[in-house]
């Protein structure tokens, strides 16, 4: 059995989803010890993990993308956080090493510097990425508007003009600082934005077609593993058990955005309609809010027990809160804020699993008739889910981390998720 380091970036939306995998591997007989969220460490504990705490400069460098003013200035924002972090992450990680001596490391993909480092260490690594990977594809729109698959010569010729613009400003933006944080560790510069995310030699990817866009060209180290879906334990309210009427669960980000706007339109939206309307805001203020007779609003409660009683559910698009959702079957209404969901909301539409309603033209009415539209959608949410489930979730990342780093096969129970080229 094999020592695992686990190292991730300070953000739930990343720390949730490789938990699972890390309760699989240690099922499975390996120590496991991580490095995450100072928060979040105690409750890892009670579950039997080495849990300790990541870099408190880490953690003091807080997302404020939700102030810029354009998508250029939040990718800015975005860069100059994860760079910034990096400079600390880096040396975290490699004291973790040389104190923990692990046979293998895997890191969040949004930690730079950790992933410098662990390259530098030289021993098998790997990296997890729980939203929509920026990669080029023959097959796929260039990443970051949010367009739908070309289709037809009108549509390729569309993405043949866009695709410089859009690369130019992703390469502008992240290769110098990322190239510059590799500098200071010691390993190679890279050539292009999109070898960002494949230098890992195995990177878990926790998303599964059809609702990532098919293409032929996917990485061979990358193996699509579906959802990794984990939630706190904690104990389900017992008017959730006293609602008798169809459930539209509202979620905002787990990390701050200022996305607050989609609670209060959700909430006036539906306020007429024979629902009952569950509004979480785990980085929100439960109490700002004017909420309707046919309304709850919490900071948090589980969101699989809701999801189980829900028609639709109504996210900013985040993609932990939308897969949730569509692992069960349930349509997703999207109202895309920022970062990567704009990517998120369009890959609900593209896949028939819900709608999509860009978060400038959110009002009450047309969050309506979209939220109803989602509805009708069960079907192609169903048809997600059941690519999610044959995907394989945290047994399949388990057996691609055992076969691809630790060249264990007696666990593995099927070949890891990669996507063919």
């Amino acid at each position: 059995m094999a020592r695992i380091l686990a190292y991730t970036s300070p953000a739930r939306g990343h720390v949730y989803p490789v938990t699972p995998i890390l309760d699989e591997l240690r099922r499975r007989g390996h120590e496991i010890v991580l490095r995450t969220l100072g928060s979040e460490v105690e409750m890892l504990r009670e579950r039997g993990l080495d849990a300790g705490p990541i870099a408190a400069a880490v953690e003091a460098i807080e997302m404020n993308d939700w102030r810029a003013k354009n998508p250029r200035d939040a990718l800015a924002r975005s860069v100059m956080t994860f760079a910034g972090r990096a400079k600390h992450d880096a040396p975290d990680l490699a004291h973790a090493i040389t104190e923990v001596r692990p046979d293998a490391v895997l890191v969040d993909i949004n930690c730079w510097g950790a992933m410098a480092a662990a390259q530098k260490w030289g021993g098998p690594w790997a990296a997890f990425c729980p939203y929509p990977l920026p990669l080029e594809s023959r097959d796929a729109p260039p990443f970051g508007p949010g367009l739908t698959p070309a289709r037809g010569p009108a549509g390729r010729l569309r993405d043949r003009l866009i695709r410089p613009q859009v690369i130019g400003t992703l390469e502008k933006k992240m290769l110098p600082p990322f190239n510059a944080v590799r500098h200071d560790v010691g390993v190679p510069a890279l050539d292009s934005a999109s070898e960002i995310f494949l230098q890992a030699p195995l990177l878990i990817y926790m998303t599964a077609e059809p609702f990532e866009y098919p293409r032929r060209d996917w990485p061979q180290s990358i193996a699509m593993v579906g959802p990794c879906e984990w939630e706190p334990p904690a104990e389900l309210p017992a008017w959730v058990g006293e609602l008798n009427r169809p459930v539209v669960l509202v979620t905002t980000s787990s990390e701050f955005q200022d996305d607050g706007k989609l609670a209060q339109t959700a909430m006036d939206a539906l306020a007429g309609e024979p629902l009952d309307v569950i509004v979480t805001l785990p980085a929100g203020d439960p109490g700002a809010y004017d909420v309707p007779a046919n309304a709850r609003v919490e900071r948090f409660i589980p969101h699989g027990p809701v999801l189980d009683r829900a028609v639709c559910a109504v996210t900013h698009g985040g993609m932990g809160a939308t897969q949730k959702a569509l692992a069960r079957g349930v349509p997703v209404c999207a109202v895309p804020f920022g970062r990567d969901q704009l990517e998120v909301a369009r890959r609900v539409a593209v896949s028939g699993a819900g709608t999509r309603l860009p978060a400038r033209r959110l009002s009450a009415g047309r969050l309506r008739a979209k939220v109803r539209k989602a509805i009708e959608m069960r079907e192609g949410a169903a048809k997600v889910k059941a690519a999610f489930r044959a995907a394989g979730g945290a047994p399949a990342a388990a057996d691609a981390l055992e076969v691809g780093l630790l060249g264990d096969r007696t666990h593995a129970n099927s070949a890891p998720g990669r996507a063919t080229a």
